[in-house]
């Protein structure tokens, strides 16, 4: 324990000299009080004191009013803060103050006093000493100087003046005003349900009316702009034609020996390789700023046989980011026709059979839109919201119908949430109606049904019965349904163990289609069988499937490992024909279509490269018989094989 020394300063104080009455005064009140005797002379001060007991003070007993309490008093102060810290430019951080200053001043006041054995206080009495006795006998005259002095009278150092003034008030004046009272009017009416319903159909309607009286001045005003710009940039826009046709005949001077491959090269080499056959590596399409993007979709233009359109984005979860709708022409491999740049990304297209000017594409984040090539915008003319039933998930595919009874175009779009949906182009907007939503399967729990949904992957509608459709799902069933029968699906088929990638109709057959997945095995179906006709396995996952248009027995097929394989049934019912690696390694292949008219198929990859590439004689061999023929005989003769072998096999 520290001890804590007190020191007691005593100060001698010369106090002036007091009355021998008031000295009685005091030392006669003294006596009274110990005496014990209450008297009003004298002050107020030196008068008795009565000593007053609160009422709720203890009554403690003589022991207890000599026992002794020890209080321990500690250096230390308990309201001293303990975290304190400051700032080391040292060490260029916070650090905190381990020894905090334990004072504590409860009292503090700056005096004039002196202790008199200080060396201070022994040169005041010195001095003051020295002016009273080293003076003598003062002159005369020094002693008129200083009674002057005394005498003097101070002046007012803040030299006022009292003065006053008067003002005028103002008149006070009175305005009045006289108003009309507003007009007043009784109205009494009845309102029940139907005319409530009637007003708020009047106020749809003429809210309709003022929006579409908006958006069509608002087009007017940018039709007269664009116009304007039209004029004041005919020139410019003659030129970029011009140039536009210099730098396609530069490109195909460039690349001259693949257009001659294109036009007139035919493998030789086939007649010697039996019923194989190869593909000729043509033009690579590339885009600079597409190169973090997978290329998730491709589609050719019905119309315009050298153009086709590719859908770039990602299929990962972590790598969601922009996507992009490029279009390309075999005329000018070196850059796109046309760009368009999405929020997000592009999961698949489609283009129009006959207006092959509007694209409908399908984004990672569950929008649809659809894009006009004639408008000299980057924005879509359509595109669905959150109020306007908007996808929860990635849409998977899209494809386009017929138009409606009231000639709307029309398309239908498949996602991960399970719904698919028919979008109809109603003047300014998309109007949604949900066709049928995928079933659960039987493992997910009763209460988690509505939670969790049917992954839907793929979809693709009949060539000749367009409301008959197939959907791809994620555990690798296939359902077939009809736009018909919204209540439940015509038919579920067991494809595959896992993700079904893609679902397609025979163009020519129409009881057939093929499916593919990720399980390695491309399947080949026929609706009224429950079981595959045709079972093909390609050692790696398969992400993408196509029939080819001259012919029904022919299909081709791309794998992960940047391999392309095409069969054709007619000539070889177990094995494909041509097995090619097209990519570099680590490359994947996402994606692959069948030009309409001339012999070559296009590969995307995920690099966003897309690769085209030529058939050799020997792939694209065409029937003498029908297709959808040549292919019922192949189906049939497969049919009666297995009847075969079922009636051989022991009971």
């Amino acid at each position: 324990m520290t001890a804590i020394t007190l020191y007691i300063f005593s100060l001698k104080m010369q106090a002036p000299n007091v009355n021998s009455h008031q000295k009685a005064a005091v030392a006669k009140g003294v006596k009274d009080e110990e005496e014990g005797l209450d008297t009003a002379e004298g002050e107020e001060w030196m008068q008795g004191k009565t000593l007053v007991k609160p009422p709720d003070q203890l009554d403690l007993t003589e022991a207890e009013l000599n026992e002794e309490i020890t209080r321990v008093l500690k250096a230390s102060n308990p309201n001293a803060p303990q975290n304190v810290v400051r700032y080391s430019f040292k060490e260029g951080c916070y650090k905190p103050i381990v020894f905090v200053d334990q004072m504590a001043i409860h009292f503090e006041l700056e005096g004039n006093l002196v202790h008199k054995e200080s060396d201070e206080g022994r040169r005041l009495m010195a001095k003051q000493a020295e002016v009273d006795d080293g003076g003598g006998v003062e002159r005369p005259d020094n002693v008129a100087i200083k009674a002057a002095k005394r005498e003097q009278k101070l002046t007012n150092q803040f030299n006022f003046n009292e003065r006053a003034s008067q003002t005028l008030n103002n008149t006070p004046r009175d305005i009045s005003c006289q108003t009309e009272p507003p007009p007043r009017a009784n109205f009494s009416a009845t309102a029940n349900q139907w005319e409530i319903y009637d007003f708020y159909v009047e106020e749809l309607q003429r809210r309709e009316k003022s929006k579409e009286k908006h958006e069509g001045q608002f087009l007017n005003k940018e039709e007269d702009k664009s116009k304007k710009k039209m004029i004041q940039n005919d020139d410019i826009s003659q030129l970029a034609k011009v140039v536009k046709i210099i730098e396609r005949m530069v490109n195909q001077n460039i690349f001259d020996d693949v257009a001659q491959d294109f036009m007139y090269f035919e493998d030789a080499s086939d007649e010697f390789r039996g019923e194989k056959g190869t593909l000729l590596p043509l033009w690579t399409f590339q885009y600079d700023k597409a190169k973090s993007l997978s290329v998730t979709a491709l589609c050719w233009n019905h119309k315009y046989n050298d153009l086709f359109a590719v859908g770039l984005g990602s299929h990962e979860f972590t790598q969601q980011g922009g996507g992009m709708l490029l279009f390309y022409t075999l005329k000018n491999p070196s850059y796109p026709e046309f760009i368009f740049n999405t929020a997000s990304g592009v999961m698949c297209l489609d283009i129009h059979e006959h207006l092959s000017y509007l694209v409908a594409v399908g984004l990672y984040d569950g929008c649809v839109a659809v894009y006009n090539l004639k408008k000299k915008t980057d924005q879509p003319i359509y595109n669905s919201r959150a109020s306007s039933g908007k996808h929860t998930s990635a849409v998977m595919q899209v494809k386009w119908q017929k138009d409606d009874l009231d000639s709307n175009h029309n398309f239908i779009s498949v996602s991960a949430d399970g719904r698919l949906v028919s979008w109809t182009l109603v003047k300014h907007e998309l109007v949604f109606t949900e066709i049928i939503k995928l079933p659960v399967i039987d493992t997910i729990p009763d209460d988690l049904k509505d939670v969790i949904p049917t992954v839907g992957t793929s979809l693709d509608f009949h060539k000749q019965k367009d409301y008959s459709f197939l959907v791809g799902t994620e555990h690798g069933k296939i359902h077939k349904g009809s736009k018909y029968y919204s209540s439940k699906f015509l038919e579920k088929y067991d494809a595959h163990f896992m993700n079904v990638t893609r679902v397609k109709w025979n163009p020519f057959h129409p009881d057939v289609f093929i499916s593919c997945g990720w399980d390695w095995m491309v399947k080949i179906w026929d609706q009224t069988m429950k079981s595959p006709v045709f079972t093909f396995e390609l050692k790696t996952s398969v992400t993408d499937v196509a029939w080819a248009p001259y012919s029904s027995t022919v299909f081709a097929a791309v794998t992960t490992d940047g391999k392309v394989h095409v069969f054709d049934l007619n000539i070889n019912k177990y094995e494909a024909l041509c097995q090619q690696k097209v990519v570099s390694k680590k490359t994947k292949l996402f994606n692959i279509e069948f030009n309409p008219v001339h012999p070559i198929i296009i590969v995307g990859d995920d690099r966003g490269h897309v690769t085209s590439l030529k058939l050799s004689p020997n792939l694209r061999k065409k029937p003498k018989v029908g297709d959808a023929l040549i292919l019922c005989i192949v189906i049939e003769h497969l049919n009666i094989l297995t009847l075969d072998e079922n009636v051989l096999e022991p009971h």
